[in-house]
């Protein structure tokens, strides 16, 4: 993995902000070609330059902003302070800070071609909410260029790192703007360059709780490639919520069950309260009429926690056994855990 420097420039100072292409004339059509449609595309020959200019947000390469506008109106735009220049070879088509997915496109484009968005910042693009990446990762194949661009773009560009893969099919690419990898491949990546076990845990977890991936998607991916860093935690997580659990709390009691030698519950199992609304019990043991809830933070909330009690009172009225635990206790100190998880068992009729 390669970890450039950033360089922290100054940020521009403020000006009145000016229509970003209107004072430079009309777009050019490159040379070499016309104004007749394109038969492929639909649209006229040069229009492409067109469609960049919006699908990149007016983030552009050198090449790309020369073929629209020509060399000197760039330099004008530039000198005037109506463009930004981010870095060699990228410039933005307007003086103030960048969007989100601007400061992802000058990072692709930084790297070159087939770079590719990944990890977390190719998962929060597909919808993914857990917490926002501190820095955009990119895959390119092994075989890529290395550029050194990366360590010259501004403040307003997170950190970004470049990872090289030997295996990147195009089966795992989207084409969308910018291009990333497909949520499975993102996961996978995302888990294996977590800072800890549990923080990969927690990115499979909420991506599939979330209904980014199904965790077949994910078991698939991972076997393809066979060097992914946590591979096996990968693969054995997936399988956990395959089996129906839709959090890291449920995950921990899973293992913890199977750890001491305790009956299997069956997870996020459906059932009716007393007033008729649908509601999803975190553990279940029918056999023994048993509920188990693992709480997580927001549980603490007070309105969360006065619902909770109401819910609790409908499971002991209907006749059912309940035991709480948060998500913490259930991870740090299973011993304790499984020896009350266990008595309340006995005590409904289990035996070993």
């Amino acid at each position: 993995v390669h970890r450039p420097a950033t360089v922290h420039r100054p940020a521009p100072p403020d000006r009145t902000w000016c229509p970003p292409w209107s004072t430079l004339g009309p777009m050019r059509v490159p040379s070499g070609t016309s104004a007749t449609p394109d038969p492929r595309s639909g649209r006229a020959a040069g229009e492409s330059t067109e469609v960049a200019l919006v699908e990149q947000d007016g983030v552009l390469t050198s090449e790309q902003a020369n073929a629209m506008f020509g060399r000197t109106a760039i330099r004008s735009a530039l000198a005037c302070g109506r463009w930004r220049r981010l870095c060699h070879g990228i410039v933005v088509t307007h003086n103030g800070p960048l969007s989100t997915r601007q400061a992802l496109w000058s990072a692709v484009l930084a790297a070159g071609a087939d770079a590719t968005l990944a990890g977390l910042a190719a998962a929060d693009a597909a919808g993914l909410r857990l917490w926002r990446p501190h820095r955009i990762d990119l895959l390119v194949p092994a075989s890529h260029r290395y550029s050194s661009r990366h360590g010259r773009l501004p403040p307003d560009v997170p950190p970004v790192v470049v990872h090289r893969s030997r295996h990147l099919p195009e089966h795992h690419r989207l084409a969308t703007q910018p291009p990333r990898t497909v949520a499975a491949r993102s996961l996978v990546d995302a888990a294996g360059w977590a800072s800890s076990d549990e923080q990969a845990r927690t990115v499979l977890a909420a991506a599939c709780q979330q209904r980014i991936v199904l965790p077949a998607r994910i078991i698939e991916v991972a076997t393809e490639l066979p060097r992914a860093r946590r591979r096996g935690l990968i693969i054995e997580t997936a399988r956990d919520l395959a089996g129906g659990a839709s959090a890291l709390g449920e995950i921990d009691l899973v293992r913890l069950c199977h750890r001491f030698g305790l009956p299997q519950p069956e997870l996020q199992r459906r059932r009716r309260d007393a007033r008729g609304r649908l509601r999803y019990l975190d553990a279940y043991w029918p056999r023994w009429r048993l509920h188990l809830e693992v709480d997580g933070s927001h549980h603490m909330d007070a309105a969360h926690w006065e619902r909770d009690m109401l819910r609790q009172n409908d499971i002991w009225i209907a006749g059912d056994r309940i035991l709480r635990f948060s998500a913490g206790l259930v991870r740090r100190h299973a011993d304790q855990v499984a020896q009350q998880l266990e008595a309340a068992l006995r005590a409904a009729g289990w035996s070993q």
